[in-house]
């Protein structure tokens, strides 16, 4: 069932839910763009795999073990299960499916990409815009992305 105006959330009023909604169908075409660039994996590990060893030997003890025990061993499947995940909450931004829980699936992906390369201790985590912006879209659509103006399901 589609609905249209019911933006009341957090914040108050239609503008807000309408401007939560447009965030969502942006980081909806953000997440589908990362998992067409990702296609290949489907068939291929390697460069997930290539992108975890690369961050391997700077790794921070906590991150190398997350690297050694976790993602490494796991990246044949993470490969394929990655841009399967980005393409299905990209869809769910867009048409509003679920845009709380797609953005807590969504940031949780995004958390552990960057905690397995190091990006949180680097400078470019800071100032570029796969970071802190896309974390900061998220967590606004996790925590008040329910009852959005055109959503399928809140």
């Amino acid at each position: 069932m589609v609905t249209a105006g019911r933006g009341q959330g957090v914040g108050g009023g239609r503008a807000a839910g309408f401007a939560l909604r447009a965030l969502a169908v942006c980081i909806g075409v953000f997440f589908i763009a990362l998992a067409s660039a990702k296609i290949g994996w489907l068939t291929n590990g390697g460069p997930l795999l290539e992108q975890f060893q690369r961050a391997l030997p700077a790794a921070r003890p906590e991150v190398r073990w997350y690297l050694e025990t976790i993602a490494i061993p796991g990246a044949p499947l993470f490969a394929r299960l990655v841009p399967l995940a980005e393409l299905a909450a990209g869809i769910a931004f867009v048409i509003g499916f679920w845009p709380r829980f797609a953005a807590g699936f969504a940031l949780f992906m995004v958390l552990n990409i960057h905690f397995a390369t190091s990006a949180w201790w680097s400078w470019a985590f800071l100032r570029e815009g796969y970071g802190l912006p896309v974390i900061g879209a998220l967590l606004a659509l996790a925590i008040a992305g329910a009852r959005l103006p055109w959503t399928l399901r809140s």
